[in-house]
């Protein structure tokens, strides 16, 4: 990428114009405009990355802990501060979770009547599994 390229990048986004209409501009890779701008922190109206995701902070916390959560502009919006945090949450609350169906099926192993989600589960644990395939204890 030649200079006056790269100065063409830096008063285009100052004037919010988008990755993909700068590299039709300059006919070179969408990908190439992007990295550009992203590694010398070029967003909307040229705010610095910090400062978006400052102000976005201030308005999400996490489900779980309530600490902040820090956002990335253009992204769908963070629930959760960490996988620990997400996890934590949706364990403790399977009412939320949004099934779309449940096959009922029986044990092959005990006979047990069990709920599952997925289509291959045949066994309603792994001991079952271990003994009907098996023979033994899962240990």
């Amino acid at each position: 990428m030649t200079d006056e390229q790269k100065l063409r990048i830096r008063n285009l986004r100052g004037n919010n114009v988008g990755y993909v209409r700068i590299a039709r501009m300059l006919g070179i890779s969408e990908n190439t405009v992007r990295s550009y701008c992203r590694r010398n922190e070029m967003t909307w109206n040229s705010a610095p990355m910090d400062e978006i995701s400052n102000v976005e902070t201030e308005k999400h916390f996490c489900k779980c802990c309530g600490k902040p959560v820090p956002q990335n502009p253009g992204r769908k919006e963070k629930k959760f501060c960490s996988d620990k945090c997400r996890m934590n949450w949706w364990n403790s609350h399977p009412e939320s979770v949004r099934r779309k169906s449940a096959r009922e099926i029986v044990c092959p192993a005990c006979g047990k009547l069990f709920f599952s989600y997925e289509s291959g589960r045949k066994y309603c644990c792994h001991d079952c599994y271990v003994a009907d395939r098996f023979g033994g204890d899962s240990r």
